[in-house]
């Protein structure tokens, strides 16, 4: 009776972890940059009440008997390279990533660091770089030699204007 009870309670909180991640992302749904989780289960532990036999000359074999003594979250996966939600704002300065493996990230800086996003929400800030709507980081690339007018794929810096990403 125990073993039941048991197995029923963790299916019951495996359950709850699954309908808070939907929970999550149906709220979020709409928020800039979000990306959709999910959950995969795993079954904890198997008791084994009868072994399996070989097959002989004039019967089948015979496969083991188990009882299932619950299930736990696997994994919860949060799938950061899917394109988002496509989304007109009018503004020329929004930005979509959107490639065949979309595994392309902006890089923004914070005054102290490099991060990557997605979120592609922009605006020129008094000084005429590109910065985030959301956090104000300035939006980094690659800059153009000035003598080859070739990229230079060593390094990143911010964007002065919008001429250089044009």
């Amino acid at each position: 009776m125990m073993r039941a009870m048991y197995s029923g309670v963790s299916g019951l909180k495996t359950h709850q972890t699954k309908m808070d991640v939907i929970g999550n992302n149906i709220s979020n749904v709409n928020t800039v940059g979000f990306k959709a989780s999910s959950t995969t289960f795993a079954d904890i532990m198997y008791q084994t009440t009868s072994g399996a036999t070989a097959a002989t000359a004039t019967t089948g074999g015979k496969n083991a008997m188990q009882i299932g003594l619950g299930v736990s979250t696997a994994a919860t996966k949060v799938s950061i390279t899917s394109p988002g939600a496509a989304q007109s704002t009018g503004d020329a300065l929004d930005i979509r990533l959107t490639n065949g493996s979309s595994t392309n990230f902006f890089i923004v800086n914070n005054g102290t660091e490099n991060l990557f996003t997605r979120a592609g929400s922009f605006y020129l800030d008094g000084a005429g770089n590109l910065a985030m709507t959301s956090t104000g980081y300035t939006v980094m690339g690659w800059q153009v030699d000035p003598l080859t007018g070739d990229i230079r794929k060593d390094t990143v810096s911010a964007f002065v204007s919008c001429r250089q990403i044009i």
